[in-house]
């Protein structure tokens, strides 16, 4: 179990290589960055539009936006489980963006549906 831990280093070459559930967490954390993104630029499209009387269905948009939602949280648990937890700081960092861009697409969806 140790090994996977550690960094392997190549036989070819004297560069060291990531172990695999390093490359599970970089995949994780740029896929986290990537759907919260959407979930974000997506409310902020709404925002472009001109406000119109409320239909029965929601719109592409917000389907949109509830499956990055939906599929940001597998990708958060992958990113969690395959974290370096020795280095909790290090490892949490690449949550921030994700973290703030969501907030920010929460409190725009709401002034978007209740004020606007």
């Amino acid at each position: 179990m140790e090994n996977q831990q550690r960094k392997i280093e190549s036989p070819t070459t004297n560069k060291i290589e990531p172990t695999r559930a390093q490359k599970i967490n970089h995949i994780a954390a740029i896929v986290t960055i990537a759907l919260s993104l959407i979930a974000l630029l997506t409310v902020l499209s709404g925002y472009l539009q001109p406000p119109q009387p409320r239909e029965t269905d929601e719109g592409s948009a917000a389907h949109i936006f509830q499956l990055s939602i939906a599929a940001l949280f597998p990708m958060i648990i992958i990113f969690l489980a395959t974290a370096d937890w020795k280095q909790p700081a290090r490892s949490a960092r690449p949550l921030i963006f994700p973290a703030v861009a969501l907030m920010i697409a929460f409190g725009a969806l709401f002034y978007l549906e209740h004020y606007r």
